[in-house]
């Protein structure tokens, strides 16, 4: 057999520490944080949930980031063999990260093919998601752009201007008090929208036009979207090019999609405060309600969404450290990071809420009636906010083109951490990485296509309740409990030290409180919370049938699997008993002692 040393090409490393920050920011900071902790923080009591969120950053997102950082610089090995040389019975630990970051790659790509489609939509004079004049449109479409064209005493109903009088008459008022209310009797008033069912034609034609759901089910799930496949296409293309070649593609990608998006947000902050109605929009976000911080729901929702907004759990951090320089500092990574990611989602709240407090003084409602997270909000209420701004067209744009790479810049770990399994339990196929590369992001767009039929929306929703869901909560106790408890809380500080991270009396005893005893207790605490009140999948007002629900619980389920059939494995096997199933195994060493031959694998494991 020829030299290994002369098959083997060197793992990559990044060309600057910068490109890992940026890496880890992009990963960090995605569409959660525009579409959802916005939200989060409004139904959790503002300001109130802002402390609760940060309490939760301190004691359980910043611990575990960092944890999953040092365990990836210190080994210079990815999840699944890193985990395995802690501790033997942990083998199958890091392919349970791997399994839950190929789902989420997998139905991720599927959000960015849909702002993709939007931005390619928006490169018109009139914005078709604002037109009711569409096949897909019903009798009840309400178009704000529409409406704008009649006089002040009509309002856009049944696809045509209609006199607001005649419309209070017709329904049992006196009258009208304007073109946005009816009068009673004794002089109340009740808003149009309660009088005669409208629906916006921005929810219109998310729902029927860019998903196409319609009358779909499980059973009748309808035909392939092709403009939805083109754009579910165009985006693994697009995320192809930029991790073609590993880290060394993707550690310049970042330097655009993970500081670009600031510009077009801090555009939309500056759009956003100075129009009418954006300072309730605002107050409603962030005035604190102190009574939530009695309600045990309000921390638990801060912890979960410190945990998924850091993206831990998944093997991706791990995989992005495994590319450091030894001496590299990852505290000082991990404060930065943790920094921006907390900055970002508070920052993108005054961008969402200024929007929907003018939307709200628009049509007359409260904010608590456009108020909405996820797809409702990038896709339906804001848009119908920028229908109402001027240069429409730019904006939409502008806003979708920041969703777009905001996804995007979040995938790049994802398909990191999956070659970086392959080719480090495969180090010959090193010269082949652009071929890895492209059957991992051909075998993803494959399995995403059931997403781009009609129904595809039903199995996105599937895979989102429950893979990044309860299940990976218990794969984080175990990640710090391999780390804290078997290996030793002490013993990882003091590879920190070895690391040249210096850490004070104070911050070593903040460390190990954390990862000893309180990290893992608020996750068993979340996801007993989280058992306790699970629900059947649902989708708008279709709960999806028992059938379909198991299908759900089996994906959560197959992402806890290659810890139980590693688990039988080891012990099968018995190359390790007793206590050393439990304690670091010979190849467990720092990487800065390691040769190319042996980095990630023995040479009798390469011959095999």
């Amino acid at each position: 057999m020829p030299e290994v040393k002369d098959e083997i090409l060197e793992r990559s490393t990044w060309s600057k520490p910068l490109e890992f920050v940026l890496s880890c920011l992009g990963y960090a900071i995605g569409l959660g944080n525009v579409w959802r902790f916005p939200y989060l923080c409004y139904r959790n009591g503002g300001g109130a949930f802002l402390l609760t969120y940060c309490i939760m950053v301190l004691l359980m997102g910043m611990p575990i980031f960092l944890l999953e950082l040092v365990v990836g610089q210190y080994s210079g090995l990815g999840p699944d063999q890193a985990y395995s040389n802690i501790a033997p019975i942990f083998t199958g630990l890091g392919y349970c990260t791997l399994v839950v970051i190929t789902l989420i790659t997998i139905y991720y790509m599927v959000i960015i093919a849909w702002t993709l489609f939007y931005f390619f939509a928006s490169f018109t004079s009139e914005l078709g998601f604002g037109s009711c004049h569409n096949d897909f449109n019903t009798m009840g479409c309400f178009s704000a752009t529409e409406d704008s064209n009649c006089s002040p005493d009509q309002t856009y109903y049944n696809k045509q201007c209609t006199l607001v009088e005649e419309i209070c008459k017709d329904h049992g008022f006196v009258g009208a008090l304007d073109k946005r209310f009816c009068l009673t009797s004794n002089g109340t008033t009740v808003h149009i929208n309660q009088v005669v069912n409208r629906t916006l034609a921005t929810y219109e034609y998310f729902r029927d036009y860019v998903l196409g759901l319609g009358d779909s089910t499980w059973e009748e799930f309808g035909g392939l979207r092709w403009q939805l496949l083109l754009c579910l296409l165009l985006a693994w293309i697009i995320g192809f090019f930029c991790v073609i070649k590993g880290v060394k593609t993707s550690g310049k990608a970042v330097y655009f999609t993970a500081l670009f998006p600031y510009v077009i947000l801090t555009a939309l902050v500056v759009q956003g405060a100075i129009l009418e109605g954006a300072v309730d929009g605002i107050l409603l976000y962030l005035t604190p309600r102190w009574e939530k911080l009695q309600e045990v729901d309000v921390w638990a929702n801060a912890a979960s969404q410190t945990f998924y907004s850091f993206g831990i759990g998944c093997g991706s951090l791990i995989t992005l450290a495994s590319y450091n320089d030894f001496k590299n500092n990852c505290v000082k990574d991990a404060l930065i990071v943790t920094a921006t990611n907390v900055f970002t989602s508070i920052y993108a709240g005054f961008a969402i809420f200024s929007m929907l407090g003018f939307l709200a003084h628009q049509m007359g409602v409260p904010v608590e009636e456009v108020a909405q997270d996820g797809p409702g909000l990038a896709f339906v209420a804001y848009p119908e906010a920028i229908l109402r701004l001027p240069a429409p067209t730019a904006w939409a744009v502008a806003f979708f083109f920041m969703l777009f790479i905001l996804g995007l810049g979040s995938q790049f770990a994802g398909i990191e951490a999956i070659r970086c399994l392959i080719l480090d339990r495969w180090p010959y196929m090193r010269k082949y990485q652009i071929y890895v590369t492209l059957v991992i992001c051909v075998c993803c767009f494959i399995l995403a296509i059931p997403m781009c039929f009609d129904g595809g929306v039903y199995l996105f929703t599937l895979m989102e309740w429950n893979t990044a869901s309860w299940a990976i909560l218990l794969i984080g106790v175990a990640e710090v409990g391999a780390v804290s408890w078997f290996y030793g809380c002490n013993r990882i500080l003091d590879d920190m030290a070895k690391m040249d991270m210096k850490l004070s009396k104070p911050s070593r005893w903040y460390w190990w409180v954390c990862w000893v005893i309180i990290t893992p207790l608020t996750l068993l605490g979340v996801f007993v919370f989280q058992m306790a009140t699970f629900t059947a999948a649902s989708y708008e007002n279709y709960v999806f049938p028992l059938w379909a629900d198991s299908l759900g619980w089996m994906m959560g389920l197959s992402t806890l699997a290659p810890f139980v059939i590693f688990v039988v494995m080891v012990l099968w096997k018995r190359e390790h008993t007793g206590w050393n199933l439990f304690r670091p195994t010979s190849n467990w060493k720092a990487q800065i002692t390691k040769t190319e031959s042996n980095l990630t694998l023995t040479k009798d494991q390469i011959g095999a």
